[in-house]
């Protein structure tokens, strides 16, 4: 399977200019003096609709455009962090858009999508009710991670990372259903080769995981995890093979532990977050990656879409 490359991921950056937050990459020194790391984040939950996800779905709209024309609509599948992206890039487009999400979906994120101007529908299902949608009403459905164009879309993360420091000697990223560690990894790998790649995952929602164990790319059961933005019941085809030959290792950390963590990244940053952008934190706080002392150490901040019931949680 065709890996992307810089040819990709140069296409994408043309295309995202002007159009997605080129996010900053902030010095985190409380949190640095207590790892023993230089520790920088990447602050995704600053874009517009408050993660990463735009920029995939952004540059896959858009290259969808130059090859075939502007779709008639667009449908998604999602959780939540890249529904409310399609949302917003097809009003950006003045096009209409139908999102499938679960019916257990975060509410504020529901509640994002609708006030962007799009339809939801809840469904168990939520490929095949997005493919049924599609064929009815003939939009283009923009997937969540397993296509080649929001890959390169999220590579630009790792290009911006590479342009705004020191090469880092690690990277961590956390892993839903595998776009954004394969993108960053592509761009890293290809920009800084040294640079040690490592993706994090809840063990409750730990597909890609069990992707790479068992070459079988859906879960069991379906995923559980308070770090919601990472529940993705599948790891994409496109997704694995980029992993399988860019990414040193995926660890999964304890559910337990993202909680503290997260609390912990709110307070040392004073950025606002969601659990599933803590989950680097939560592995390395549980030792799960060995990180040299003075390793100079990147955590991508996924995104900052928080249920108001966890974000009680913090007190």
């Amino acid at each position: 399977m065709r890996l992307i490359t810089g040819d990709d991921i140069a296409a994408a950056e043309r295309r995202l200019d002007g159009r997605v937050v080129r996010t900053p990459l902030l010095d985190a020194p409380a949190l640095a003096a207590d790892l023993g790391l230089r520790l920088a984040v990447k602050a995704e939950n600053l874009q517009h609709t408050g993660s990463f996800k735009v920029r995939g779905a952004t540059n896959a709209l858009l290259a969808h455009g130059e090859r075939a024309g502007t779709p008639a609509g667009l449908v998604a599948f999602s959780a939540g962090n890249h529904a409310i992206a399609v949302a917003h890039v097809a009003r950006a487009a003045g096009l209409p858009a139908v999102v499938c999400m679960p019916p257990h979906a975060v509410p504020a994120k529901l509640a994002a999508v609708r006030r962007l101007g799009a339809e939801a529908v809840l469904t168990d299902d939520l490929l095949a009710t997005a493919e049924a949608v599609a064929a009815e009403r003939g939009f283009h459905l923009l997937a969540p991670f397993d296509d080649p164009d929001v890959i390169a879309g999220q590579a630009t993360v790792g290009r911006e990372i590479l342009a705004d420091g020191p090469p880092p000697d690690v990277v961590l990223v956390p892993v839903g259903g595998g776009g954004l560690i394969s993108g960053i990894a592509a761009a890293i790998r290809a920009g800084s080769p040294r640079t040690r790649i490592v993706g994090v995952e809840p063990d409750g929602a730990n597909a890609m995981s069990h992707a790479l164990r068992t070459g079988t790319h859906t879960l069991p059961g379906r995923p559980a995890s308070v770090a919601d933005g990472l529940a993705a019941p599948f790891a994409g085809r496109h997704t694995l093979a980029h992993v399988r030959a860019l990414v040193d290792t995926v660890v999964e950390v304890p559910e337990a532990a993202v909680l503290p963590a997260w609390a912990d990244l709110v307070e040392a940053t004073k950025l606002l977050v969601e659990p599933a952008a803590a989950v680097t934190l939560a592995a390395l706080r549980a030792g799960l990656v060995e990180v040299a002392p003075g390793e100079r150490t990147v955590l991508v901040l996924s995104g900052g879409n928080v249920a108001p019931a966890v974000l009680a949680t913090l007190g």
